[in-house]
């Protein structure tokens, strides 16, 4: 068995996604800050039949990172699907002219150093095996900066490099690289945006494994 691991799972998005690949015979890795909440959910998961496990890190700590993934690689098989989208801290979001250098860190961290760090402990495995799948979901500001977001937008923007570059350079060694863009709010009920639906998209994303970046709808100009 091989597994993805959802980084910023919550009951949102990432349980929608889990449920999805974790019926498609995946182990589910649910990896978030809190321990409690991906015990929680695994927990609900389990009772549905699917094999999850929590795992605790934050993404800015790279150590804590690297061991949670390796951990759900133990427990749960090889990770073949690594999806990477947590939810940006509400103070990355000041204002471009309230903006320091030093307001940018935590942003950097959290939007470059955090996927870094996770590529680089499961790429290993996806090269040698030649296929794996790695997802970044990122909201609208990744494509179009928002001036009263300028944390995000700045962070976004270099996560967004950073996933085209491995999508450039590892499509010919049968690893796939994806990003979604979510503009505004996922909503439960809406027809793109509703969890479900979303799980869906990524999941087509890595089933097709077709191009790099798709959005879950269109995007104003």
């Amino acid at each position: 068995m091989t597994s993805i691991a959802i980084i910023g799972a919550g009951r949102g998005l990432g349980a929608a996604v889990a449920r999805q690949f974790g019926r498609e015979g995946f182990g589910v890795a649910l990896i978030s800050r809190t321990r409690d909440h991906v015990d929680a959910l695994a927990a609900d998961l389990g009772a549905e039949g699917l094999n999850a496990r929590g795992f605790a890190a934050d993404v800015r700590d790279p150590a804590a990172l690297t061991a949670a993934l390796a951990d759900a690689a133990s427990a749960l098989g090889p990770v073949e699907v690594l999806q990477y989208s947590p939810l940006p801290h509400r103070d990355f979001m000041k204002p471009v002219l309230e903006t320091t250098a030093a307001d940018l860190q935590g942003p950097f961290e959290f939007s470059v150093q955090g996927p870094v760090t996770a590529v680089r402990q499961v790429l290993p495995w996806m090269l040698a095996e030649g296929r794996g799948t790695i997802l970044f979901v990122n909201g609208g500001t990744a494509v179009q900066p928002h001036s009263e977001r300028a944390g995000t937008s700045v962070a976004f923007a270099a996560e967004s490099a950073y996933a085209q570059m491995l999508h450039e350079t590892l499509t010919d060694r049968r690893v796939h690289v994806a990003q979604l863009i979510i503009p505004g709010a996922i909503t439960a009920g809406d027809p793109r945006k509703d969890p479900g639906v979303l799980a869906g998209t990524l999941w087509t994303m890595h089933r097709e494994r077709t191009g790099f970046r798709h959005f879950a709808e269109p995007m104003d100009a």
